[in-house]
């Protein structure tokens, strides 16, 4: 499994139901801090994102956009527009078409479609911690052909009620999200940790942690896999990925064996054999650096 598959599959992501909006005239409207990622595109007409404490991005036919959680941001026609509060907007509508400011004649509407990106708790941060406020993909992009059937697929699942279209949705918007990292991946233009997925020689390195999260790693050993000298290997490993190899080794195995738990069906002793803890005490104390939380009360969340 490739690096970004990995990654991905350990997010266990999920996607909330998209809505389609359509709005005409000047208008602006603000949503307060979402959960986790918002994913989209626009349709038609043009939309200004500004997250809170960022520059605005203008956004035209067939660009999609990727929106990180932990602030405030507004969708508006012109960024010098005072916003309303678009929770108020949304309230009621969603998951129908919500329309905003239409006026019969409308001659071009602004259509946004698109909706939130939701992940394990545990291994959000992987993710999170690395994005930007605000990523745009310009329709005129050669890497963005491949996401315009998609997009056409979701307008006309966001244009209608034909059977099925609420799983078409929830599907078509996942694979949005995924189809957005990996063109930005291809494109070299995410940073830190999710760039280091298509490095050469610090890619490798994760991809055997990622492969092996229960081996007890050493540096010089994945320096080897890297083929790089160690101390190079360490200061382009923590450069790209802003922890020290170790470090990421033992959060990756936490996080894997999060996973593990998130069944309900293993016991916590059984997972700390599997991911290489000589007890499960070793385990409990390790993954409650990581998590915040003893890997018992993990287990019973994620069991219901």
């Amino acid at each position: 499994m490739d690096p970004l598959s990995e990654v991905l599959t350990l997010l266990d992501v999920r996607a909330a139901l998209p809505s389609r909006f359509e709005a005409g005239g000047r208008w602006a409207l603000r949503f307060e801090r979402h959960h986790h990622v918002k994913v989209g595109a626009l349709l038609a007409g043009r939309c200004w994102l500004t997250p809170e404490g960022a520059e605005p991005v203008l956004l035209r036919p067939g660009d999609c956009y990727l929106l990180a959680s932990g602030r405030p941001y507004t969708s508006a026609s012109d960024p010098e527009v005072e916003p309303v509060d678009g929770h108020a907007v949304f309230e009621g509508v969603h998951p129908g078409t919500v329309r905003h400011n239409v006026a019969a004649g409308d001659l071009e509407p602004t259509i946004l479609v698109g909706g939130s990106v939701t992940f394990d708790e545990t291994a959000a941060a992987l993710l999170l911690d690395h994005l930007p406020p605000c990523v745009r993909i310009g329709a005129d992009s050669h890497r963005a052909q491949v996401l315009r059937p998609i997009l056409e697929l979701l307008g006309e699942e966001t244009a209608g009620d034909a059977p099925g279209s609420m799983v078409m949705r929830e599907q078509l918007t996942q694979i949005l999200f995924v189809q957005a990292l990996r063109t930005l991946l291809i494109a070299d233009e995410l940073p830190g940790w999710l760039g280091a997925l298509t490095d050469d020689s610090v890619g490798v390195a994760l991809a055997a942690i990622h492969r092996e999260p229960a081996r007890h790693w050493t540096v010089a050993e994945l320096a080897a896999v890297a083929g790089l000298s160690r101390s190079t290997f360490a200061l382009r490993f923590k450069t790209l990925v802003g922890l020290p190899p170790l470090d990421y080794l033992g959060r990756w195995r936490i996080r894997s064996a999060a996973r593990a738990l998130r069944s309900g069906e293993r016991t916590v002793g059984s997972v700390a054999a599997e991911f290489g803890y000589g007890s499960e005490s070793a385990f409990s104390n390790a993954f409650k650096r990581v998590t915040g939380h003893p890997p018992a009360r993990h287990r019973r969340v994620a069991g219901g």
